[in-house]
């Protein structure tokens, strides 16, 4: 069975991608292997990698783009002087093979088939330098580059079933939901001995975690910060609240997030890191966030070097 089903997804995928080939005008005729910065102007188009079907981040309504991750490649793109490309990325196993298929070698079904610039990419210096048995770069491919935004977990809870929630240990006679396989869905089954394990509920994406909060099923959710700051600005979780409580044992609880590409490509690496530098210290990657009602906070690179009075301008505290 389960071979079965990895048969019907390849397939799907290998329809998705001659979909995608195309709709992009039968680039892979007529376009390099390696798009540089300069083939790319050339070109007139920017590809921007996104993950699919990941709201608020990167999604579709009625076959349109959007996300806060769609917006910042539309402004990416604008600013090049050249017009913004999707280019959705069907999760892999884990993050290592998402950049292999899609910003330096390509999936074996499409060698070809890669974007010019991937979002959505952790900004970790340990991820980036990590080596194998032998000593060689793991992930010597591609650069992580360019922060521009600083995720957090968050929990939402319903008032009617909870007062407050000042620690997660409420969780312990309190059903929560969340997302499968998932951080939460670890901390929350293993944290204070497991004690907390008997009320988890898993759901396979978050939203579905806040109707079951609405049909009384669950108590809150627990998520990433824009997430359920997404499910928060429905109307039909407008009776529903953020909590306003840390995590103590989850090992990470804010991240930086950015972009990669191809280690060869560091002209355009450059320009994008310059692009989104600027949007990020005059504030207007936060215009953006709110334009899709969530919350900013600058990425923890930025808090190295600047001053209290930048850092609360970038978060649009003037």
């Amino acid at each position: 069975m389960k071979i079965l089903s990895r048969m019907l997804a390849l397939l799907l995928f290998a329809q998705v991608v001659l979909a995608q080939e195309v709709n992009d005008g039968n680039e892979l005729l007529n376009r390099p292997a390696d798009r540089t910065y300069d083939i790319i102007l050339e070109s007139g188009y920017l590809k921007v990698g996104v993950y699919e079907n990941f709201p608020p981040y990167s999604y579709q309504v009625d076959g349109e783009p959007r996300g806060i991750d769609i917006e910042l490649g539309r402004r990416i793109a604008e600013e090049m002087g050249v017009e913004f490309k999707v280019h959705w990325i069907i999760p892999d196993e884990n993050l290592g093979d998402d950049l292999r298929n899609n910003v330096w070698k390509g999936h074996y079904l499409a060698k070809q088939r890669l974007a010019d610039v991937m979002l959505r990419v952790p900004y970790d210096k340990t991820y980036a330098y990590m080596q194998d048995s032998t000593g060689e770069y793991i992930n010597e491919q591609v650069v992580l580059f360019g922060p521009y935004q600083q995720e957090t977990w968050q929990i939402a809870y319903n008032p009617e079933k909870l007062d407050s929630v000042e620690t997660v240990a409420v969780f312990q006679y309190n059903p929560i939901g969340v997302e499968i396989d998932t951080l939460p869905d670890f901390y929350l089954t293993s944290a204070f001995g497991g004690r907390m394990r008997e009320q988890v509920r898993h759901f396979h994406k978050v939203a579905e975690a806040f109707e079951a909060m609405r049909n009384g099923e669950v108590s809150a959710v627990m998520g990433m910060r824009s997430e359920i700051d997404h499910e928060l600005a429905k109307p039909q979780n407008g009776d529903f609240k953020a909590a306003g409580n840390g995590f103590p044992g989850i090992g990470k609880q804010v991240w930086d997030v950015g972009m990669a590409i191809k280690h060869t490509h560091r002209q355009l690496g450059y320009a994008l890191e310059a692009i989104v530098d600027r949007l990020v210290k005059t504030g207007e990657m936060n215009e953006l966030m709110a334009s899709q009602n969530l919350r900013y906070s600058v990425p923890g690179y930025y808090r190295d070097f600047l001053d209290e009075k930048a850092i609360a301008r970038a978060e649009g505290d003037h």
